[in-house]
């Protein structure tokens, strides 16, 4: 909502945040505010897993971990995460220390050999086009645009993609053969689907007998409160339904333990799970074992889990809360930004008006402060309304990560009281 201000009364606060803004400018800051990484603090938490597994090199089915196969993973790994990301620990599998890895090869695997349900290989097909919730992830976007992929940009609500324009893209064209989801505490807006969005999604009729939900589940243990929101379980969801093969869900140890060193999962149904099995013999003779024994001795259970996350919203939530009470005393009252409050996950979202995210992004490079390009969360790097800037609080210290939201908020000041005296 915009604040109606007098005309001398906007260029006061005008003159003020040109003012602040040269005082920014003149401090000669290099803070960076890009990417969602764990912060050095973080990844200490871990420290451990560096020393080992030490001298066991055998896993609980006697598998030497040293050696070849196992292309399903450790068993007694995927019963530690098979909770958190709601796949029986049958139908999961535990790779390399990527999930973007895992997308990328299940997106060439589609178009290269022909999935369940599939009719053909999707190369073989005149167009493929995947649908993309927005604001999003832009490295979902980066792999559409790496294949030639069309991304049909779909509104996020509260409680997810908007419902109904997904149920009628899906069920009135056969070439849009997929979903991108982030379910729980979505990059960047921290949103989770409701109960009804993750029925629809199930239960939903599609043109494509090969419709797939990429279901991102990379926050699935990122709380930053006291009270963890849950989200329903899809894959059993798509199974009651009668549309078993519909979701691919994806994880990853990566902002759990070693981002550079963790582990990657994939969960589906068992023919999806046969499907890249297969695909991937011709790829790899397994995983790195050693690396999943290190993992399962370091983090022993799902409550080990869970303990070990609440060492990382310790040090993660301090730095939200920063975030919100710098941005609300800055800018609250206003009327030139809003921003999410989020429950977990690794964002907030800031949204200044039409027209001048570019520009304060822009403003606050040459003062110093480095932030994920505007448009980053949109696909090609488009977002139409120039209103959606990404804040990455995790990686600086806390007085810097201060600093560097203080010094946006002068920024979007500047931009948005310019815009107005226009």
């Amino acid at each position: 909502m915009t604040t109606e201000l007098s005309p001398d009364a906007l260029t006061g606060l005008l003159d003020q945040a040109r003012r602040d803004y040269q005082d920014l400018a003149g401090r000669g800051l290099s803070l960076d505010l890009t990417r969602g990484k764990p912060a050095p603090e973080q990844l200490d938490l871990s420290e451990d897993l560096l020393s080992l597994p030490g001298g066991r090199h055998t896993s609980a089915d006697g598998t030497d971990v040293r050696n070849y196969g196992g292309l399903q993973g450790l068993p007694e790994l995927r019963e530690i995460f098979a909770g958190a990301l709601q796949v029986p620990a049958a139908q999961l599998l535990a790779a390399g220390n990527s999930s973007l890895e895992l997308m990328h090869d299940c997106l060439v695997h589609a178009l290269l050999s022909v999935l369940p349900g599939a009719e053909s290989r999707w190369v073989e097909q005149e167009r493929i086009a995947f649908l993309c919730p927005v604001p999003g992830y832009d490295r979902h976007f980066a792999l559409c645009e790496r294949f030639g992929i069309d991304m049909i940009p779909v509104p996020m609500t509260a409680g997810g993609p908007d419902m109904d324009v997904v149920e009628r893209l899906v069920a009135e064209d056969p070439a849009v053969k997929g979903i991108w989801c982030v379910p729980k505490y979505s990059n960047p807006d921290g949103v989770c689907y409701s109960d009804a969005t993750v029925a629809r999604l199930a239960s939903m009729t599609t043109a494509a007998p090969d419709f797939r939900i990429f279901w991102d589940n990379a926050y699935a243990v990122h709380h930053l409160t006291d009270e963890p929101v849950g989200i329903a379980d899809l894959l059993a969801a798509c199974a009651e339904a009668g549309n078993p093969d519909r979701a691919f869900v994806f994880g990853s140890t990566s902002k759990i333990t070693a981002a550079g060193a963790g582990v990657a999962f994939f969960g589906s149904s068992p023919a999806n799970v046969q499907w890249l099995l297969g695909n991937n013999a011709k790829r790899s003779i397994g995983p790195d074992k050693v690396n999943q024994l290190r993992h399962v001795m370091f983090l022993q259970d799902a409550e080990g889990l869970q303990a070990h996350m609440e060492r990382q919203r310790a040090l993660l939530q301090p730095k939200f809360e920063a975030v919100a009470r710098i941005l609300d005393a800055e800018l609250g009252g206003t009327g030139l930004a809003t921003w999410t409050s989020p429950k977990g996950g690794y964002f907030v979202t800031l949204e200044v008006e039409d027209g001048c995210a570019k520009e304060v992004v822009r403003r606050a490079a040459e003062a110093g402060i480095v932030l994920t390009p505007a448009g980053a969360t949109h696909p090609h790097g488009d977002d139409p309304r120039d209103a959606v800037i990404r804040i990455a609080p995790s990686y600086p210290g806390l007085a810097e990560l201060e600093q560097a939201i203080a010094g946006l908020a002068v920024c979007v000041r500047l931009v948005g009281y310019e815009q107005r005296v226009r």
